[in-house]
């Protein structure tokens, strides 16, 4: 076979040393447009999972690379004048030169022909010609931008701006820095590559780059020339990180990083390699390393499988779910860097740890295996923010909470979740007990579903109301069984269908419309949710008033049926979501239009049902964060909502994302709403002293201690997790070593039972190492409280 090899970086030399050792009579071509030792760049780093591969497929590379390694365990974050040192992390970096120069000698030894100084031929040239054509050229790719119908590449360039040097200064760890400037905050990105120098990356959002080196950067550079005025400045910024030593560029300008998505990977007898399918931002050092674990897989393939396209469409299987995954925590990582201004006000502890789980790999859990001591470090830290003494030491998840003038047993919530078992909206026996073994599963607030101010206000004929003396009566048996057996607080959340109102139980048809019997349903405006549903009516402003006063009597009737909060449902698509988003408010009149005028009936509704409310019971808001769709809310919208909330009295914000049209385009995965709980919660929760609750795919203890420790959320709702497991906190007590009291009735099941965990096999050393999780995460699909 003759390939072809576009590009001499990482990716496309190891691919060729393994593919020729695979198959010595392959005929393998590498072109490369730079001299030999040319490089740009630093130091690459390596975990010690991507180390093993290499190792097995070519002990030789392994064994030039393992020479010139620098390693480290630690990772210094340097903050406010305090330094915070977790350790345990096993990554090794190495000089990127040193690298293309181990390579390029394995090359040699091969016989593969590299060809440098040479420019490559273009995508139809070397297709037409070789068997196979491998194009490794990089980020700004020749040949996914010839051939861009067919891999249909989507670059996202992000909002920091960095430079990436060199000095010879020699960390002794993974170092953060964050600088606090007359320009604002910026922070350097630290490591050792040898034993004379490190890696220096200067990050910064691009309104503090514009502030600090807008002017002096302006200047245009020639090809491989470095902005040198830049780096005089930085030099004086980070005189007290270099302490004397000295920053070297290297092709060393003023970049953005840009994320590259590739819906295809091949073309034909064509496929990408390394950046040019896929970037990883560097805050997570996978670049090098997801370019050469690609090259060991496409090799692999070329070998294993009996023809080129099975084995393309092989390599492609095997490496986009692993590169999805790193791509996901990457960006994680650089939107926590893009955003770190909404973090400095923390504790330096918290930001410590805030920093670390920043990618969601490592957690809680993960660091109490890498760093007992750090761990119990934070511990500390949390309990003396939540107590008088630090003496009262617990996972986070189990600290109490106080949200208004209500104190919570721990900050886990039971998420509302819509059951459809309600008759002529009485909840029944099914309740009692749904929500009742919630509580006695040990829950800190049980929430209910959706209940509806009016018949006509119902999602399905199964959903719960409080608009009668028998539903008030039904929903005080649920209240007093709670209070009577249970620590758990209860929480009732109201609501009105609006547009998506008159449809079937969710198991005969989510939001298809019922087959008789169907009301009419009622919108901002005459929009239906689908073209399935029907129609609704525009509400007049006679009929808001009549509504608003609905939901005034359905939350006195709360009070006396003795729930111990409310919250008012503004997510989700239903009537109070429907005249916040911009796709569903359409009004000309005061009720739309401008964000502030689609806030006035949600705010009007949230006044009259906190003035019924009793003033020392709290209320909080659900909202929907985003409507996952253009032209409509996003997470700047959604902070203005909070805010708006906040300023009417809310005690806590409830945040959901979506399900507000049916064209919605969501980014699922794990703790995928959990963004924007946290940028509510560190600017307006902190500003207004209110309560913010995270919920969506966290389905494990390890995510819940994560998120409430590194500041990004309160409380944390689950819902599937507990209809998996109704005594699901019971359990992440007793994984944990916490001795939670379990009801009397309860307690001979409350040691941990032989076998270990129920949350997942503990991590083996190296996932530990690599980065990955420490629990496994029960599965999950998309969904909602439907």
């Amino acid at each position: 076979m003759r390939i072809a090899v576009l590009g001499g970086g990482p990716a496309g030399l190891y691919f060729a040393t393994l593919a020729k050792q695979l198959h010595p009579d392959h005929e393998i071509t590498v072109w490369e447009r730079n001299a030999p030792d040319d490089t740009f760049g630093f130091g690459v780093v390596f975990s010690d999972e991507t180390l093993g591969g290499i190792e097995h497929a070519d002990p030789v590379i392994h064994a030039a690379m393992r020479a010139e390694f620098a390693r480290w365990d630690d990772i210094d974050v340097h903050f406010r004048g305090t330094v915070h040192t977790s350790g345990g992390h096993g990554f090794a970096a190495m000089s990127r030169k040193r690298l293309l120069g181990i390579l390029q000698e394995r090359c040699a030894e091969l016989g593969v022909d590299v060809r440098f100084h040479t420019e490559a031929p273009s995508a139809a040239e070397a297709s037409a010609e070789y068997d196979l054509v491998v194009a490794a050229d990089g980020v700004n790719s020749p040949t996914r931008n010839a051939l861009a119908e067919s891999f249909r590449p989507n670059l996202q360039t992000r909002r920091c701006k960095y430079i990436w040097l060199g000095t010879d200064l020699v960390f002794d760890a993974f170092k953060f820095h964050v600088l606090e400037t007359p320009h604002g905050i910026m922070q350097i990105h630290g490591y050792p590559y040898s034993d004379t120098a490190s890696t220096f990356i200067l990050e910064l959002h691009e309104d503090v780059w514009q502030r600090a080196f807008g002017e002096i950067a302006a200047t245009a550079l020639a090809p491989g020339e470095s902005d040198e005025k830049s780096i005089e400045v930085i030099r004086e910024l980070c005189a007290d990180v270099l302490g004397g030593h000295q920053v070297f560029a290297n092709n060393s300008k003023w970049t953005a990083f840009a994320t590259v998505r590739c819906a295809s990977w091949r073309h034909e007898n064509v496929v990408l390699l390394g950046d040019a399918a896929h970037t990883a931002h560097f805050s997570i050092g996978s670049g090098t390393k997801l370019a050469m674990e690609d090259a060991l897989a496409l090799a692999a393939c070329l070998r294993e499988q009996s023809d080129m396209d099975s084995a393309l469409e092989a390599y492609e299987a095997e490496r986009r779910p692993v590169v999805t995954s790193t791509q996901r925590a990457a960006q994680a990582s650089l939107e926590w860097f893009e955003n770190m201004g909404q973090y400095t006000h923390q504790d330096p502890a918290q930001f410590a740890f805030n920093i670390l789980t920043r990618s969601r790999r490592v957690t809680y859990d993960n660091l109490r295996l890498r760093d007992p001591e750090f761990a119990a470090e934070l511990d500390t830290w949390f309990a003396s923010t939540v107590h008088s003494s630090d003496s009262d030491v617990r996972p986070p998840m189990f600290q109490p909470f106080r949200i208004g003038s209500l104190e919570l047993p721990n900050r886990v919530v039971v998420s509302p979740m819509d059951m459809y078992s309600s008759e002529d909206g009485v909840p029944t026996d099914f309740h009692l007990v749904h929500l009742g073994s919630k509580a006695l599963g040990g829950a800190g607030l049980v929430m209910t579903e959706m209940v509806c101010v009016s018949e006509t206000g119902r999602i399905t004929p199964g959903c719960g109301g409080l608009y009668t003396e028998e539903q008030e009566q039904a929903w005080a048996r649920v209240t007093d069984f709670v209070h009577a057996h249970t620590p758990a607080r209860i929480g009732v959340q109201l609501g009105h269908s609006g547009r998506k109102g008159s449809t079937k139980l969710m198991w005969d048809g989510i939001d298809q419309p019922l087959s008789e019997g169907n009301w009419e349903v009622c919108a901002p405006s005459a929009i239906p949710y689908s073209d399935a549903n029907q129609i609704p009516r525009e509400l007049s402003i006679p009929e808001l008033q009549e509504i608003r006063d609905q939901f005034a009597h359905s939350a006195a009737a709360a009070a006396r049926a003795g729930f111990d909060l409310l919250e008012l449902h503004c997510a989700h698509g239903y009537l109070l979501s429907s005249f916040l988003s911009p796709l569903t408010n359409r009004r000309t009149d005061e009720y739309g239009g401008s964000l502030e005028n689609r806030l006035r009936f949600p705010l009007e509704v949230f006044d009259a049902v906190r003035a019924a409310w009793p003033a020392e019971r709290p209320m909080t808001v659900r909202i929907s964060a985003t409507d996952w769709y253009d032209g409509g809310i996003d997470v700047d919208d959604a902070v203005e909502i909070a805010r708006a909330f906040a300023e009417h009295g809310a005690d806590g914000i409830d945040v959901s994302t979506g399900q507000v049209v049916s064209e919605e385009k969501p980014e699922y995965g794990r703790s995928y709403q959990t963004p924007y709980a946290d940028r509510i919660r560190n600017e307006i929760g902190r500003e207004y002293g209110i309560a913010v609750i995270a919920v969506g795919a966290i389905s494990s203890y390890d995510d819940v201690n994560s998120l409430i420790l590194a500041g990004r959320a309160d409380l944390c709702a689950l819902g599937r997790t507990h209809l998996y497991d109704p005594q699901w906190t019971l359990h992440a007590a007793a994984e944990q070593g916490y001795p939670m009291p379990w009801p009397k009735q309860f307690a001979a099941g409350s040691r941990k039972p032989q076998g270990g965990r129920t949350d997942g096999p503990k991590p083996r050393l190296e996932l530990l190492r690599s980065g990955e999780p420490g629990t496994a995460h029960a599965r999950w699909r998309p969904g909602s409280d439907r």
